[in-house]
């Protein structure tokens, strides 16, 4: 079976093509490196031709609140005219738990335009929504940073590795589309400030973490289960601890 990875250079659709690749399928990795650009639809006739899968996987170069709207509307749009033009028979695409609590903030408000875009496509379709990657804490103590400390929310957080996300983006792929969402997590859940706590020890970093009700994530003020996912959520294998050795492992080579 043919499937088209948009974002197939990047971290989690790299790792969704080998997954896929694999599993004995074409796989096409698009992105605007390939020749493939959604914001401007260049590629994209080419690339769908024959396929009967296409998993969205690509991502805001930009998290500037107009520049992200903007992404996911247009690329959205062209993907969409392009994906019926040639038939494609499931659009699979990468989103993430707790967007629909979080339109406080300019990042998922592009994210909720991304959402209805594929409702309306008339494309059959499979939304993955997932919670953090633990690939993004580092991001996120930077974005949080003041002097030598870090303010974070304490609200709860159950984040993912990225292998877990690939793999289950990656069977959504091979099975009939569900016209719906579902839900993916890691195994663990724990406070945000409390795990960016652990992920500094883990480091060797000496910053301290300050837990802080009112501090903003990605703009938006979260409550205590805002990121969290649904009772029925599918829970990947690999905990903190598994991660960080894996990562230092691989850093190390």
């Amino acid at each position: 079976m043919k499937i088209v990875v948009i974002g197939g250079s990047g971290l989690i659709g790299s790792k969704v093509v080998k997954n896929l690749r694999a599993r004995g399928h074409e796989v096409i990795a698009a992105s605007p490196a390939s020749g493939v650009d959604t914001m401007t639809g260049k590629g994209l006739k080419d690339a769908l031709q024959n396929a009967r899968v296409v998993v969205d996987v690509a991502n805001s170069p930009s998290f500037e609140d107009k520049a992200v709207l903007e992404f996911f509307e247009t690329s959205g749009r062209n993907l969409f005219a392009a994906e019926r033009a040639a038939d494609v028979a499931h659009h699979v695409a990468l989103s993430v738990v707790g967007t629909d609590r979080l339109a406080q903030s300019g990042y998922f408000r592009g994210k909720i335009a991304q959402e209805k875009l594929i409702r309306e496509s008339g494309v059959p379709y499979t939304i993955v929504q997932s919670t953090q990657f633990f690939e993004f804490l580092g991001g996120i103590a930077k974005a949080s940073a003041n002097e030598n400390a870090v303010y974070l929310s304490d609200a709860y957080i159950q984040p993912i590795a990225s292998d877990d996300v690939a793999i289950a983006v990656a069977d959504r792929a091979v099975n009939a589309p569900l016209n719906g969402v579902v839900e993916i997590a890691g195994p663990e859940k724990s406070r945000l400030s409390d795990l960016m706590q652990r992920y500094f020890k883990a480091a060797g970093d000496p910053r301290t973490v300050i837990a802080d009700e009112s501090a903003h994530y990605f703009g938006a003020r979260l409550a205590a289960d805002t990121l969290l996912p649904g009772a029925q959520a599918h829970l990947g294998g690999i905990d903190f601890d598994a991660w960080f050795e894996q990562a230092q492992s691989q850093a190390a080579h």
